[in-house]
C-alpha cells in the first residue's frame, strides 16, 4: 500500500475519529470553562454594584414572600423586628478562615408577624467539632437589621443534623420550624444591628473581585484540540515514511534530512567548541 492510500485504511479512519471525539471534548471543556468565567464576571458586577449600595426598606427590594431576583444578590436591606431566639438554628460544615464552623440562623419577627431569616455569621468549632463553644446571644426587643439579600439554598436528599441545628439554609424548612409566614425566597446576611449586640458571630467578608483563571484554562484546552490534530497528522507522515521507505524519491528525502540533521549536529558541536574556547 504505497503513497497515502494508507491513510483512507479502517485503522487510519478510526485513529482520525478518536483525536475528532478528543478535540470535540477540549473544545466542551473550553467553552465550560468560557461559561464559568461569564459566572464569574457576573458575580464581580453584582458585588461592585450591590455589596456598598445604600440599604433599601424590605419591602422595596422584596414586595412578596417570594419575591427575589439574581440581580438583587448582596443588595443591602433594612428591616425592623424582633429575634426570635428560641427558633435560631446552627448550619453545620460552613468554611471560614480558621476551618469549618457553623452559621448562625435567627428568625426575625416583623411587625406584621412574618420572619425574616438572618444570618447573624459564623462561628468556629468549639472542643467538639458537633457545636460551636459558645454561641453570642442576639439583642432582646426590637432591633433594625442590615443584612444584605441572598437567595436561600436548594434541598439536598438525606442529610441530617442534630437538634438545634440544619445541613443547609433552606427557607421553605426554616418556615415550618418557626410555623408563620416567612420570607422563602432570600434572607440576609447581617452587616449591622441597631442595638448592637456585647458580641456577634463574625460577619461574612466581602467577596474577592477575582475571576479565577477560566480563561486561561479555556484556551488551553483549545489548543489541546488543536495539538490533537498536528499529532495525528505528525504520525500521518511518518506513516507515510515508513510505508514508502523503499520509493526512490522518498529515499532521496530521508538521505536530505539525514544530511540536515548531521550539518545541524557539527554546527551545535562548533557553537559549544567556541563558547568553551572563550571561557578558558
Amino acid at each position: 500500500m504505497n503513497g497515502w492510500s494508507f491513510a483512507f485504511s479502517r485503522k487510519w479512519a478510526g485513529y482520525l475519529a478518536l483525536v475528532t471525539v478528543f478535540a470535540i471534548v477540549c473544545v466542551c471543556l473550553g467553552f465550560w470553562q468560557i461559561a464559568r468565567r461569564a459566572e464569574a464576571l457576573h458575580e464581580i458586577d453584582l458585588i461592585e454594584t450591590n455589596w456598598d449600595h445604600a440599604p433599601v426598606p424590605i419591602d422595596d427590594a422584596l414586595p412578596t414572600l417570594r419575591s427575589y431576583a439574581d440581580g438583587q444578590k448582596y443588595l443591602p436591606v433594612t428591616v425592623s423586628g424582633t429575634y426570635l431566639v428560641d427558633e435560631q438554628r446552627l448550619v453545620r460544615n460552613r468554611p471560614g478562615d480558621s476551618g469549618p464552623g457553623f452559621e448562625v440562623l435567627t428568625p426575625l419577627q416583623l411587625s406584621d408577624g412574618t420572619m425574616f431569616i438572618v444570618d447573624r455569621g459564623w462561628l468556629p468549632t468549639g472542643d467538639s467539632p458537633e457545636a460551636p463553644s459558645s454561641v453570642p446571644d442576639a439583642p432582646t426587643g426590637p432591633v433594625t437589621v442590615v443584612a444584605r439579600l441572598k437567595a436561600g439554598e436548594p434541598h439536598i436528599a438525606g442529610r441530617t443534623a442534630p437538634p438545634g441545628q440544619v445541613q443547609t439554609i433552606e427557607l421553605d424548612d426554616m418556615q415550618k420550624l418557626v410555623g408563620q409566614p416567612a420570607y422563602t425566597a432570600a434572607y440576609g446576611l447581617m452587616a449591622s444591628e441597631t442595638p448592637a449586640s456585647a458580641d456577634r458571630p463574625q460577619a461574612a467578608a466581602k467577596p474577592a473581585l477575582d475571576e479565577g483563571p477560566h480563561l486561561s484554562y479555556a484556551f488551553q484546552w483549545f489548543v489541546f484540540a488543536l495539538l490533537a490534530f498536528i499529532g495525528f497528522g505528525w504520525a500521518v507522515r511518518q506513516e507515510y515514511r515508513v510505508v514508502n521507505s523503499e520509493d526512490p524519491e522518498e529515499q532521496e528525502r530521508a538521505a536530505e534530512r539525514e544530511r540536515r540533521k548531521a550539518a545541524k549536529a557539527r554546527t551545535d558541536a562548533v557553537i559549544e567548541d567556541e563558547i568553551l574556547d572563550r571561557q578558558h
